[in-house]
């Protein structure tokens, strides 16, 4: 019989939230206690442990493994294949010929390096890379960066193994060249193609304390329905870290619920969520 196991209280809820927003700047509300609650509660029992009080000691006094087990369980990671689909729009008719234009020009090297920051399970930067492999000539070189804090969803974006229902939101013109249809014991799912995993690189960063400067420049960065977690302050920096990484005149992306209203940030508005760094920024 499973031990009763007393409900997290304001107070333990109060210390996850701190910890979080420590670790990687996320503000968890209080309206976020009964989903703390209910995510931790088997991480809990299989540790054999009677309260959250004492988990949360074991978080913060064992090595860093059962901190990011706390993180990949408390994090909201919901996302889709071309979400979002003006961006990707604006992607393939509006940057795609800039980006031509400029190799044309002898302004840029035929070389593109675009970073999904918050990539969650790898629909995001599958479907930039698909996006660009379709558009730019084939002697380009397209590198997509993506990472997460999450080293759970990670795994699954490295399987790059996805539920047939969700070929639905794949436009069909990139089914067949990208994608791999299970059979035997994978029936009803699909794999992204070689072509696909080749070109995306998966690492776990965290958006608030990690070094980007290894990562080198991009001509394009975005950071998706992530910043809505953070406070204001939090927001302006990751952004500022953020674009410091973009090459002169970058790209940058946010999630259609955010906004960089009122920051000052040196980019330019091109389009609701679509910002390009201003020049001499």
């Amino acid at each position: 019989m499973l031990q009763e196991i007393r409900p997290l209280t304001p107070a333990e809820f109060g210390q996850f939230r701190d910890l979080v927003e420590n670790e990687v700047g996320i503000h968890l509300s209080s309206v976020k206690q009964a989903l703390v609650n209910a995510r931790l509660l088997s991480r809990i029992r299989e540790l054999g442990l009677g309260t959250f009080s004492e988990y949360y000691e074991r978080v913060v006094r064992s090595p860093q493994d059962e901190l990011v087990r706390c993180i990949n369980a408390i994090c909201t990671n919901e996302t889709k294949f071309f979400r979002e689909p003006a961006q990707f729009e604006f992607l393939r008719g509006n940057l795609a010929t800039l980006w031509r234009r400029q190799a044309d020009n002898g302004e840029r090297g035929r070389r593109i390096r675009v970073w999904s920051s918050a990539c969650s399970s790898g629909e995001e930067p599958y479907s930039l890379a698909m996006t660009l492999l379709s558009v730019l000539p084939k002697d380009w070189s397209l590198e997509v960066l993506a990472s997460d804090i999450s080293t759970k969803v990670l795994e699954r974006a490295v399987a790059a193994v996805y539920p047939m229902q969700r070929l639905a939101d794949i436009p069909s013109e990139h089914h067949k060249p990208y994608l791999l249809r299970g059979t035997g014991s994978r029936s009803g799912t699909f794999r992204m193609g070689p072509s696909l995993r080749s070109t995306v690189r998966f690492q776990r960063e965290n958006l608030v304390t990690s070094n980007f400067t290894p990562l080198g420049h991009f001509d394009l960065i975005l950071c998706r329905n992530v910043l809505m977690y953070f406070k204001p302050e939090t927001r302006r920096e990751v952004v500022l870290r953020l674009t410091r990484q973009l090459v002169p005149g970058g790209h940058f992306f946010v999630g259609h619920s955010e906004s960089l209203h009122g920051l000052e940030l040196g980019l330019d508005t091109l389009a609701p969520t679509i910002y390009r760094q201003r020049a001499g920024a």
